[in-house]
């Protein structure tokens, strides 16, 4: 008996894209307004938390492993107990000031068992549907992971400042958040242990040696840059996106920093709203259009626009920083602006990676595109901060606008060899 059918999806996707969502807010976004609050300087922040988030960056050297050592469900439990315990750990540990070397371990920690459980979890989805309840949940999954998106970003830092208001303590506000953040990870990693199904283990008919994975993976990386159009999929790959780059370690310190040093002055409650909340729901708004549109159009009729799409809304920073607008109205509309802009634009470097991908090792390449994806992340993100420091918000909103004159030119020369029809579906192009 197929223990795949006895058991409803509805029972486990929704939750497991839920949890494959949260910790990676948790050590993405909720790290850097943790050592916000605790005083770090904008400098060391963007560069330690782009750091932290290398494990996405480097997974795929590690994923052809998790076929190889026990199952996917097994690799799935273990890596949400892992994070539930880091998270718990973050919690009791997370100290008042600096040194926070500890609380980076354990957010670096956390960071590799939810990368980890990204390549299980997207594997797992694969084994234990067929293709019709494939294609039938793959919008249920998106669903989930966007809502972990919405609570992780949302959610969290408004429940972080409402508790730091009534305690009068940044660092018990956010202890108490991770409490909470570690129990409903602890619950689902529980429920998770009993209720997805064990068919996988029905399934695996043959074993790989590590030697065999290792040679293959090998052969799949060197073969990624010796496609035709490498290097100028990989320089689109690192540019299309430097403007974000640049500025999203620094929006956070940007609304919370005083109006006397250049910020917006805002408590979490209203970042959680505008940003995590608004901001959200604008960028998933902005993808579903992305998609549609790409659909309708082609990449390559979309690419430009939509990389204008992705950049120039980021003015709306350059604004805020030289007018320090008082109202939340006005500084939410300029974020829903930009963060709806950035969801419709990056459709277009999504599809472009998969344009890339297309082959026989189709897999292995897409997931190298993802690492350049977050490499084109972290090294930005990295030097943010310092030059922030040495700008300040305007001279630094400035330089981001600057960067826009990158995404153009890349997107100018990779769009020369996409194909009319790309992405177009069938009905578009009758």
């Amino acid at each position: 008996m197929n223990t795949a059918k006895t058991k409803s999806p509805w029972t486990w996707v929704p939750t497991l894209y839920f949890f494959e969502g949260l910790p990676y807010f948790i050590v993405n976004t909720i790290s850097v307004i943790i050592f916000k609050d605790l005083g770090m300087d904008n400098g060391t922040l963007a560069l330690l938390t782009s750091l932290i988030g290398l494990p996405w960056m480097i997974k795929p050297l590690w994923s052809p492993f998790v076929d190889i050592f026990r199952s996917k469900r097994w690799w799935i439990v273990t890596m949400q107990i892992i994070m539930a315990v880091t998270v718990a750990l973050l919690a009791l540990t997370l100290p008042t000031a600096s040194p926070f070397t500890l609380t980076l371990i354990l957010f670096v920690i956390a960071g590799f068992a939810s990368a980890t459980h990204d390549i299980s979890a997207d594997g797992y989805y694969m084994i234990g549907l067929d293709k019709h309840d494939q294609s039938v949940f793959v919008g249920i999954r998106n669903t989930f992971y966007r809502v972990s998106m919405v609570f992780g970003q949302g959610v969290l830092v408004v429940i972080a400042g409402l508790l730091e208001k009534k305690t009068g303590s940044v660092s018990l506000a956010w202890k108490l958040t991770l409490v909470i953040s570690a129990v409903i990870l602890a619950l689902l990693s529980w429920y998770h242990s009993f209720i997805l199904p064990k068919a996988e283990e029905e399934r695996r008919t043959e074993t790989r040696s590590a030697k065999s994975v290792l040679a293959e993976f090998g052969g799949a990386f060197s073969s990624f840059f010796t496609k035709k159009g490498a290097l100028l999929a990989i320089a689109f790959m690192l540019l299309f996106r430097l403007p974000e780059a640049f500025s999203v370690k620094m929006l956070y310190p940007f609304f919370s920093d005083p109006l006397t040093a250049g910020g917006l002055g805002l408590d979490k409650e209203a970042f959680g709203l505008v940003y995590g909340t608004a901001g959200v729901i604008a960028l998933l708004a902005g993808g579903i259009l992305g998609g549609l549109a790409i659909s309708r159009f082609g990449l390559k009729k979309c690419l430009l626009p939509m990389a204008l799409s992705l950049a120039l809304p980021c003015a709306v920073y350059l604004y805020m920083a030289l007018t320090q607008p008082a109202s939340l109205w006005t500084i939410g509309a300029c974020v829903v602006f930009d963060q709806f802009g950035y969801g419709f634009g990056f459709t277009a470097y999504t599809v472009y990676m998969m344009r890339f991908a297309e082959g026989p090792l189709k897999t292995s390449h897409y997931a190298i595109c993802t690492g350049f994806m977050a490499l084109s992340m972290l090294l930005p993100g990295a030097v943010a901060g310092y030059l922030q420091q040495a700008l300040g918000y305007r001279g630094f909103f400035w330089l981001v606008m600057a960067c826009c004159l990158a995404t153009v030119a890349v997107t100018l020369a990779a769009g020369r060899r996409v194909e009319p029809s790309y992405g177009c579906s069938k009905s578009s192009q009758e």
